[in-house]
């Protein structure tokens, strides 16, 4: 079955060349495009895409917002968010919001269908150095006010571990070769890990990691 995509871009030469590119990727269909969050939104209730490319700066309503919105109603929908704008702030939120992950409009052809098919299968976008070094950055910053809305007391020391690991940006067969468990126990694992912190992407984990002081700057080891 095709992974359904619809792309969100207040400019039009720039959704044009993505559901250009979309469409001549194979196993790939793009459903709709939208010029602004408000009708990304409602694109999203009719159509019920797999992913979503989404913009930041959009007139009616951003992309940030409008991600928050998307998630809150269909949660199954992975939002990708694609911007010239590598601020950390962005970055941080977006992935909060519960974004699948961030990459940028200049990103090669070939590595943004790639981004579609990872996070159709539910994998995540936060491997590349620059995301890691943003989110360190950024959650740093905050640690001291975050950190007291964590909840790892509720994670088993093996879940803690999962955490930490995914954290460093390590895929599920990275994090069954550290551990020397199985891949399906990882998925278990990483399951029940986010259940228990209310998260609902790999990304939003990444963050937890960072907030709660499991993963430190510079420890990343980068989805190994």
């Amino acid at each position: 079955m095709a992974i359904r995509v619809l792309v969100v871009d207040d400019q039009y030469l720039v959704r044009h060349a993505l559901m250009a590119l979309l469409n001549a990727a194979p196993g790939i269909e793009p459903v709709g495009e939208a010029s602004d969050g408000e009708r990304a939104v409602a694109l999203v209730a009719d159509l019920g895409p797999d992913v979503v490319l989404m913009d930041i700066k959009m007139p009616v309503m951003d992309g940030l917002s409008a991600t928050r919105r998307i998630l809150a109603m269909r949660p199954e929908t992975q939002v990708v968010v694609l911007t010239t704008f590598d601020i950390p702030e962005y970055v941080y939120t977006a992935l909060t919001e519960g974004a699948a992950g961030f990459i940028m409009k200049d990103t090669p052809p070939d590595r943004i269908i790639a981004a579609v098919r990872t996070v159709a299968i539910g994998e995540m976008l936060i491997s590349p150095a620059i995301t890691l070094r943003l989110i360190q950055t950024y959650a740093q910053r905050h640690r001291v006010e975050l950190q007291a809305n964590t909840r790892l007391p509720e994670l088993t020391p093996r879940e803690t571990e999962i955490l930490r690991l995914l954290g460093t940006g390590s895929t599920n067969e990275g994090i069954a070769n550290q551990l020397a468990i199985s891949e399906a126990t990882v998925k278990t694992h990483v399951k029940h890990t986010m259940r228990k912190l209310n998260l609902t992407t790999r990304a939003q984990a990444v963050v937890a990691a960072y907030e709660s002081g499991l993963v430190v700057p510079g420890s990343a080891a980068h989805g190994g």
